[in-house]
């Protein structure tokens, strides 16, 4: 199979699909690989060591035209002429993002093979799972750096001084990223309250992270706490649908002034009511005298590690479209929920639900 490798054009995104000890396998299984020159470079990977293994180095346009292409985040609008009937895998967060992307893939036949909505035996998503705990970790770290009084934040430490914790940070959700910002921030120091629904769960992330405050979430219980919260992490997911707001705007008019919101689920439009995308360039606003960080591609600050564990989940997804195209989906049931679109239609509830395009949806298998 013929495979691309475009450079990821997404504002600092310097992470790249493939590494090349895998390029070098998918070559010797006798694929013909494309990479975009300097594709790797942001993630420490340069082009001659695509080479080595076996790739060819290609223009944006050429590492388009291609069977299979592999990418980080999903197609910005200056990419979109180059979309058309093959398979694209990648991050799309059609239900999160705007909705010209999901018309262009109906409208060009596009297979879109999305990572976030792969799920595993258990129903988990291997995919998503190593960015969402890199996303995690970052948003302790960034919500810390963001209530430095230099950065228009409280001036409030997320730290242990001589024994006594500082700082309460509330953490909506706990999947991934809310497993691993909460065990970020009680490292720094913090108190920590999670959010949750199962207090079963709740009791493992105690053993698992420390001495943490789990709540049951609901509209009372999150409200009363975000309203004396140095930092609200959202950490919503809802598998290829848009995120429920669980901290709403009256919530957060309720906080104090210069707290911080670091909304990781803006991916698929966020959790929290007063949310809008940002970038790396520009990642915060303020809003009712709260600052707002809503970084869509928050693992891209982190390219050398992200790109490792992107391409180790992955891979083996990869072999199995390189070697067998859609031909390997059936056989697996949870492969089978990455596609998002196939000639034409929508084929993930949830996305269309979300977009209101349940017209244009049908099950990958009846195509």
């Amino acid at each position: 199979m013929k495979i691309g490798i475009p450079k990821e054009i997404k504002n600092k995104e310097n992470r790249v699909a493939m590494t090349p000890d895998r390029v070098a396998r998918l070559v010797a299984a006798g694929h013909e690989v494309l990479i975009e020159a300097g594709a790797g470079l942001g993630s420490g990977f340069a082009d001659d060591e695509y080479l080595q293994a076996g790739a060819r180095r290609a223009s944006a346009e050429d590492a388009w035209n291609v069977d299979l292409v592999l990418k980080v985040k999903e197609p910005e609008a200056s990419e979109y002429r180059y979309l058309r009937d093959q398979i694209v895998f990648t991050f799309f967060h059609l239900a999160g993002v705007p909705r010209a992307l999901t018309e262009t893939l109906l409208e060009r036949g596009t297979t879109a093979v999305a990572y976030e909505t792969l799920e595993d035996e258990r129903g988990r998503l291997p995919i998503l799972a190593p960015m969402s705990a890199i996303a995690g970790n970052m948003a302790a770290l960034v919500g810390a750096y963001y209530l430095a009084k230099f950065n228009g934040g409280k001036g409030v430490q997320l730290g242990t001084v001589l024994g006594e914790r500082h700082g309460k940070v509330v953490v909506i959700g706990d999947g991934v990223v809310g497993f691993h910002a909460a065990k970020s921030a009680y490292g720094l120091g913090a108190s920590v309250w999670m959010a949750g629904i199962d207090a079963a769960k709740g009791e493992w992330l105690r053993r698992e992270i420390g001495a943490i405050e789990f709540f049951h979430s609901s509209p009372e219980t999150v409200g009363e706490q975000v309203r004396d919260a140095d930092l609200v992490i959202g950490g919503v997911l809802r598998h290829g649908a848009k995120a429920e707001y669980v901290v709403t705007e009256t919530m957060v008019q309720s906080m104090p002034p210069e707290s911080v919101i670091v909304d990781v689920s803006i991916d698929q439009g966020g959790c929290v009511e007063t949310s809008r995308p940002t970038s790396h360039s520009d990642p915060v606003y303020e809003k009712h005298g709260v600052i707002h960080y809503c970084v869509t591609n928050m693992p891209g600050a982190y390219p050398r590690t992200s790109t490792l564990a992107l391409a180790a989940a992955t891979f083996p997804y990869v072999e199995k479209l390189a070697n067998r195209g859609l031909g390997a989906l059936p056989e697996d049931p949870g492969f089978v929920k990455a596609v998002n679109t196939y000639r034409g239609f929508l084929t993930c509830r949830p996305v269309a639900e979300a977009l209101g395009f349940q017209a244009r949806y049908a099950e990958f298998k009846s195509l």
